[in-house]
């Protein structure tokens, strides 16, 4: 008997002597990946997965399918790829899954940004409480011997077509199997985040990239317009307003066969523009509407680039996601229910509180406020908006519901459309009172939004693949009397982009700049 610890010792080492394939070891690595560090993440599918018991099953087969091959393909291409690095990355993998996991299983934690910025952000006088004798075993036993396993067995690396046909093959299946899942795609959207803070080792890899780039985004360097000038000194304020998953077919105004536009319908000079977004998601939806051309880089935003030429520049936001806005004046919904309290937070109304006063306070002549709402966002329409406005019924509490009833998705969200109306009239008719400025509105969607469509929901679609209603979006203006003359239809294209907003502003305040493009400008230009 006491000879069995030391037989042990040695039929190991002696197993790890032994050359193995890399499309062996990779496939060991992933097994392993599978087993020891992703359990919580397929308790949570179990669980929270309305299918009948064949389909959680196929659910949970596929996934363990795509996990596996995903796995695979990347232990393969590091090895190849890197050789003695791979092996070094892989064992601090399993070193970190290992941790992550039993965070997860200790404390119910998710491995989300915020869990990653806390990890950056906390002392060791702090994390050192953690530390316990079972978090060091489970470490020891789940972490170190997968390391050194990654670190000592030998692997016969292969050739390039090998590698080639394995990766290859990898992602043929993940492909595959994603397609026969489509209709999973809901379920997912809704549970993303749980699901991505569950799946190691791509939770913590995803989030720590998400938190650094945000942090470099923050402290990104934009590339500089050149230098503008106001040209006149003329009262002017323009409201800009960003809508949220605002879709052009459930507007009365674009022929939606619904009365969601009562008030808008009636405004006098109200004009509607044909529009699509260069994007199917907030960040780069937004971005466009700021910035002066469609580029990856980041370039000087027309908030920031009019506050820089003098303009007094206020945002007022609901949402997140936008790129980064350098002024003296950023206010989100909780600073506004601060500044003017019993008002609720939760509806976009807030943003318009006090905005005449704001206007009237400034000291400058031009003026420029954005205003990022949340209304139409998903998947809980029926929460963006006051319950007077509830017109359409009987409504769908999220979109999970509305599966199953896309009639009464669609009364929620077309309530979001008619609470929108209202808030655009409102301010239409502040706007229109202040006879002392020259004055003017636009609303414009960052996206549009899916509502059932070919079992499509929500948006985020890449834009090869998005149905139509998810970047066809909503362009209005509204300008006072007097104020600007709009170009003839056969001036402009049928259909105009996003990037319209940024030259058309610069008009509307004067400011007068290389960085202008007429061609992109909805309005004559005066002569400055």
């Amino acid at each position: 008997m006491n000879k069995l610890p030391y037989l042990c010792c040695m039929k190991i080492k002696e197993l790890l002597r032994k050359p193995i394939s890399l499309l062996a070891f990779s496939c060991i690595v992933s097994i392993g990946t599978l087993l020891l560090y992703n359990i919580p993440f397929f308790s949570y599918v179990a669980d929270n997965t309305h299918e009948h018991a064949s389909g959680r099953l196929f659910l949970l087969a596929s996934l363990v399918v795509v996990m596996l091959a995903l796995n695979f393909m990347m232990t393969y291409l590091v090895m190849f790829l890197t050789r003695m690095v791979g092996r070094i990355l892989l064992a601090i993998l399993a070193l970190i899954n290992a941790t992550a996991v039993y965070f997860i299983m200790t404390y119910s934690v998710m491995i989300d940004a915020t869990t990653i910025e806390n990890v950056f952000n906390t002392r060791y006088s702090e994390a050192s409480g953690f530390f316990s004798w079972s978090l060091w075993g489970f470490i020891l036993v789940c972490g170190v011997l997968p390391a050194l396993y990654c670190l000592l067995q030998p692997v016969v690396v292969g050739k390039a077509k090998r590698m080639a046909v394995c990766c290859g093959c990898s992602l043929a299946v993940v492909l595959a199997v994603a397609m026969m899942n489509i209709s999973q795609t809901l379920w997912i959207s809704q549970h993303d985040t749980e699901l991505g803070g569950l799946l190691q080792p791509w939770s913590y890899l995803a989030n720590t990239y998400r938190v650094v780039s945000s942090q470099q985004d923050e402290q990104a360097e934009e590339i500089k317009l050149p230098d503008g000038r106001l040209a006149d000194h003329e009262k002017t304020v323009v409201v800009l307003v960003i809508g949220e998953s605002a879709r052009k077919a459930n507007f009365q105004l674009y022929g939606y066969g619904r009365n969601t536009n009562p008030l808008l319908s009636k405004q006098d000079g109200l004009k509607v523009y044909e529009a699509t977004s260069c994007a199917t998601y907030t960040t780069a939806g937004t971005k466009a509407i700021l910035e002066p051309q469609n580029s990856d880089d980041l370039y000087e935003l027309l908030p920031n680039y009019a506050f820089r030429t003098g303009v007094d520049v206020s945002w007022r936001t609901s949402n997140w996601g936008e790129p980064p806005i350098h002024i003296d004046e950023y206010l989100t919904n909780e600073e506004l229910g601060t500044r003017y309290p019993g008002e609720n937070i939760y509806y976009d109304g807030i943003l318009l509180k006090g905005l005449r006063e704001r206007i009237e306070s400034s000291k400058k002549d031009k003026v420029l406020l954005v205003l990022h709402t949340s209304t139409s966002h998903g998947p809980k329409y029926a929460d963006k908006y006051p319950k007077e406005f509830e017109t359409f019924k009987p409504v769908a509490k999220n979109v999970e519901e509305g599966e199953k009833n896309v009639g009464m998705l669609v009364n929620a969200y077309d309530n979001t459309i008619l609470y929108t109306d209202f808030l655009l009239d409102s301010l239409i008719n502040t706007l229109r009172s202040m006879t002392e400025w020259n004055s003017a509105m636009i609303f414009i969607s960052d996206h549009g939004e899916s509502l059932g469509e070919n079992k499509m929901f929500m948006h985020g679609l890449p834009m090869k693949l998005a149905p139509k209603v998810q970047y066809e979006i909503p362009f209005m203006v509204w300008t006072s009397k007097d104020f600007r003359q709009y170009k003839p239809a056969g001036e402009l294209p049928a259909v105009l982009e996003q990037h319209y907003i940024f030259h058309s502003v610069l008009n509307l305040l004067a400011i007068d700049s290389p960085a202008y493009d007429k061609d992109f400008d909805i309005f004559m230009k005066p002569d400055f």
